[in-house]
């Protein structure tokens, strides 16, 4: 399946560590999944038509056991697919994953890669994984033939070894290209005042919380049954 290019888009959150004195000094630009959106939505839809059906037409525990289910199901589906995002602007880099939100000061950032997963390392070695930009190794193999075909027709006579790709954008995969944006901004900007600071990480208790007490009625109502 191919795996669409996480969207950019600007951002209206206020930044951390920013203060009404002190606004940030740009707006964040966000990268998510449209396609792990629009799935997530898709999901949402089919769980509740199910569990209200089950709600509405069910008898004996049937209601009570679509209604745990939802309650556990709904938070799990908003956490893996609409959840997801990366904010960044000039002073630091946000990750919203599905448990977890990771705030991290340029400064603190030493790299950040795309293998098999978007990944941001820091400075102490802490690894992040970035949920909001998936890697598509299909889209990775086409943007590599199209860089190879593309240097066969070089007038400059090089070859496919030698080519650069990062010469021109749309022979780079979309998720490393945003990754190569966020390099780029973790490189220009660490050494700047606002991007200092240190790691923050906060756990989704929006979405814990909701998913546990769903699993526990399950569990209530299997034991009790």
């Amino acid at each position: 399946m191919t795996t669409p290019e996480p969207t950019p888009e600007p951002s209206h959150e206020p930044s951390h560590g920013s203060t009404p004195e002190q606004p940030s000094a740009s707006p964040d630009k966000v990268y998510r999944s449209p396609l792990g959106v629009a799935g997530g939505v898709f999901l949402l839809l089919l769980a509740a038509l199910f569990a209200g059906d089950a709600m509405l037409r069910g008898d004996g525990r049937t209601p009570w056991l679509a209604l745990a289910g939802l309650v556990l199901a709904v938070p799990l589906i908003v956490a893996f697919t609409i959840r997801p995002a990366v904010y960044a602007n000039e002073d630091r880099l946000r990750i919203r994953n599905p448990f977890r939100t990771i705030t991290l000061p340029w400064a603190t950032v030493a790299d950040v890669r795309a293998g098999y997963s978007s990944e941001v390392f820091t400075q102490e070695g802490a690894k992040y994984q970035l949920w909001a930009i998936p890697v598509s190794l299909r889209q990775r193999k086409k943007a590599a033939r199209s860089a190879a075909r593309a240097s066969q027709d070089d007038p400059h006579g090089r070859t496919s070894v030698t080519a650069d790709v990062r010469d021109s954008a749309s022979r780079i995969a979309p998720s490393d290209k945003t990754v190569a944006e966020l390099r780029e901004l973790a490189e220009q900007r660490a050494g700047s005042a606002g991007a200092q600071g240190e790691p923050q990480v906060r756990w989704a208790y929006e979405i814990v919380g909701p998913a546990l007490a769903g699993l526990l009625l399950i569990v209530i109502l299997a034991a009790t049954g």
